[in-house]
């Protein structure tokens, strides 16, 4: 088997694509910043091609041929949290699910109403508030408010549907950050990112009939379990633990997007 493939499992063949970089987690000004979150050596994105059409109804199986053809080839990955407990521990897979994920923003406007709603400064500065716990994240600004206290005043200006956007969740993982999280005064940091990010990941085509542009890709989050209970992305449940899978059917690309909480790279 030539490297980087993951060979066949009766279904989807995948093979791990190493020439395809992220600038977006990997240029020095993102490297910073991901390390004042406290995200930098957590998170990571790799790229995977697949050979068959892609069908939204067989993602649970899309999604479990992918996970076993990693457990069996761990060295190929550095997801490490998953892969090195499967690579030693001999115990297996016994489901997944992989949840829907709305990706439809083509414009980041949707958060105009950071502004608008006197969370944000005309100059960008984020409005500072009393500092309050909503376990385990500090509160001492209106944007952590409006994104993690349902009960708050302005929690409402981003719908449930809103939230549950592919663009939101990345945008809310860079607020939030890690274990030892150094919040930005200014939004642009967190937007910056978070726009790179999803351009990064998400593949855009311009429709041949409107001529507008469209997103193509499919995105999930992902979750596997073994007879003990959740294992991937981690065996502890977090807000700020996730894995992504992101679903190009045009190109057949896999792009896996990965963060496991805790205290991120300092050096």
């Amino acid at each position: 088997m030539a490297t980087g493939e993951l060979g066949d499992m009766g279904g989807y063949y995948f093979r791990f694509l190493p020439q395809k970089t992220f600038q977006s987690l990997s240029s020095k000004e993102i490297t910073s910043r991901l390390r004042q979150w406290s995200m930098l050596g957590r998170i990571k994105a790799q790229a995977f091609g697949f050979d068959q059409t892609f069908q939204a109804y067989r993602k649970d199986d899309f999604v479990m041929q992918f996970i076993l053809e990693i457990v069996e080839n761990a060295k190929l990955i550095f997801l490490s949290p998953f892969f090195i407990k499967y690579l030693f521990s001999g115990t297996e897979v016994k489901k997944i699910e992989a949840t829907n994920v709305p990706c439809t923003q083509l414009s980041m406007s949707f958060f105009h109403r950071l502004y608008d709603e006197d969370i944000v400064r005309d100059s960008g500065h984020i409005v500072k508030c009393l500092d309050s716990f909503c376990d385990p994240f500090l509160i001492s600004d209106e944007l952590r408010r409006v994104l993690l206290v349902e009960d708050s005043e302005k929690y409402e200006i981003f719908s449930q549907p809103d939230r549950e956007e592919f663009l939101f969740c990345l945008f809310k993982h860079l607020c939030l950050g890690g274990a030892l999280c150094q919040y930005e005064d200014v939004i642009s940091p967190y937007l910056e990112t978070a726009k790179l990010i999803y351009k990064d990941l998400v593949s855009v085509r311009k429709n041949p009939q409107t001529k507008k542009i469209q997103i193509t890709s499919s995105v999930f989050k992902v979750s596997a379990y073994d007879s003990a209970g959740m294992c991937y992305p981690s065996s502890k449940n977090h807000e700020q633990t996730f894995s992504y899978f992101i679903v190009d059917p045009i190109r057949r690309h896999l792009h896996v997007l990965y963060h496991c909480y805790g205290v991120g790279d300092m050096s």
